[in-house]
């Protein structure tokens, strides 16, 4: 849209949601649950995050109409959406993605810095010294809405680069800005390796974005994208019988040494962004692929949230001794059938996840209902897995999150599947079994009164809902007939 009506958009949308424009407030943002910090709070309520978003690029992509994005999310039960800050942009075709929204048309590229043409003919840079007001307009008119939409936004300030069709479009590429910074390798970009000018102009846009953005209740920031991808440490083969087994998808990877004290870095500059702020926006850090026992030495100060793409739910229940939020922040590639991304949504949130986001390629540029079920691209998406994560969502919530936490021994036995428990003991359980049923269940509960309500996780039609009575060390359930999964609901009455 152009330029002044974009501004009075934004200045429209923040008062809606109580925003002073121009001005900070003191509105406690989203954050860890004070009572239970594997779980988040906003606006006063324990939350998880459940989403099936587009590809990180509403803001940056000028011809995408994020209004119509943010009231389908929130149409279809959503309560999140990560974009990046157009510090990374992705040419066409990439990922073999046909209709990406991080891949914007000529022309609609919105850069967070102001673009200049060196000579009255030639093509425009990025001027890495000055921030774009256009962007910043149109950053915060996207929060503002998404703010009044229920809608938490993370804001991932860089990504790894991945290659030399990505890198001949990058905004660090030397070709591609005024300054000119010489980078002897691109894969060294998120580094400290990285020439100190470049890094001294990553820190201005993360500390401009951190002050300009602080008055947002609905906001979280993360470091990079993927770090490991241009500097991999391979810590695990998931299955060492393969031919080829030493390579993506079979290895779980973690940044170098020298991309985690870059990340330090850029952490410190938040960090003193905020260090007056009564109520500081939390920090994500993107630790791996798939599931890592993190260490200590793996994070950097101040981060809130740990962050895994394609994640197992081990990357969730191996954590539990960290007072973290742990996010399954990316899936795909696995074809575009619904079911693996929903019983991955499930299995991790029931391993104890806070966070999970699919990429969704049905939001494209003149789809931004998140209709275009046609879209080449490596995963799936579409209104049938919403609304199958809005079931999700609504059981988990359905919960007392303050006080909810894995419970690995309610379950004793099983036959014919892999149960996941959270609860509160005495008081509240949630399950889901994966497999074939049904199944008897032998549990292990306190003695009392129970109300056991049964769920399809895919349709979301309740099941079977009976009274049972606890007076010895285990009690036995059976489940109705089920295809593969089933969830289950415990109350104490």
């Amino acid at each position: 849209m152009p330029f002044r009506t974009l501004r009075e958009h934004l200045a429209k949308a923040m008062l809606a949601v109580g925003l002073p424009v121009g001005a900070a407030v003191s509105a406690q943002p989203i954050r860890l649950h004070p009572e239970n910090p594997r779980y988040f709070e906003w606006r006063g309520r324990p939350l998880v995050l459940v989403t099936s978003a587009e590809h990180y690029g509403a803001v940056l992509n000028r011809a995408f109409d994020f209004e119509r994005y943010l009231a389908a999310l929130q149409r279809d039960g959503m309560n999140y959406t990560r974009v990046f800050t157009g510090a990374y942009v992705e040419p066409q075709g990439a990922f073999g993605i046909e209709r990406n929204t991080l891949a914007p048309a000529a022309g609609d590229y919105l850069s967070p810095w102001v673009q200049v043409r060196p000579m009255p003919d030639a093509p425009p840079v990025h001027d890495l010294e000055n921030i774009s007001g256009e962007y910043l307009d149109r950053m915060k008119a996207f929060l503002a809405s998404a703010a009044r939409r229920g809608v938490v936004v993370e804001i991932t300030f860089f990504s790894s680069t991945y290659g030399e069709a990505q890198w001949q479009v990058h905004p660090f590429n030397p070709r591609n800005n005024l300054q000119r910074i010489d980078v002897p390798e691109w894969k060294r970009l998120h580094t400290t390796e990285a020439p100190e000018q470049l890094q001294l102009l990553q820190e201005k846009l993360v500390r401009t974005l951190v002050r300009e953005l602080r008055g947002f209740d609905n906001v979280f920031f993360e470091i990079q994208n993927e770090p490991w991808s241009d500097n991999p440490i391979v810590v695990e083969t998931l299955n060492p019988l393969l031919a080829n087994a030493n390579v993506y998808p079979n290895v779980v990877e973690i940044p170098a040494p020298i991309s985690v004290a870059w990340q330090r870095r850029m952490a410190a500059a938040i960090a003193d962004e905020q260090r007056e702020r009564e109520h500081p926006h939390m920090v994500a850090q993107n630790v791996s692929n798939f599931r890592l026992p993190v260490r200590d030495d793996d994070l950097v100060p101040g981060v809130s949230i740990v962050n895994f793409h394609y994640a197992h739910p081990e990357a969730a229940s191996w954590n539990r001794g960290l007072p973290l939020a742990f996010g399954y922040d990316e899936s795909g590639f696995s074809g575009r059938e619904d079911t693996p991304y929903r019983v991955g949504a499930w299995r991790f949130v029931m391993a104890g996840g806070a966070l999970f986001n699919n990429l969704d390629y049905s939001f494209s540029v003149g789809h931004e209902d998140g209709d275009d079920t046609t879209n080449v691209a490596p995963g799936g998406g579409g209104p049938e897995l919403r609304r199958q994560l809005g079931v999700l969502s609504r059981f988990i919530h359905s919960f007392d999150l303050a006080t909810l936490g894995p419970m690995d021994d309610v379950v004793v036995r099983a036959p014919g599947v892999v149960p996941l428990v959270l609860g509160t003991q005495g008081h509240q359980y949630a399950v889901h079994l994966l497999g074939r049923g049904p199944t008897n269940l032998e549990l292990r509960l306190p003695a009392g009164t129970y109300r056991a309500e049964w769920l399809d996780p895919r349709s979301g039609e309740a099941g079977p809902v009976e009274t049972i009575r606890v007076d010895r060390q285990t009690t036995s359930l059976r489940s109705p007939e089920f295809a593969s999964e089933a969830a289950l609901r415990l109350i104490v009455e």
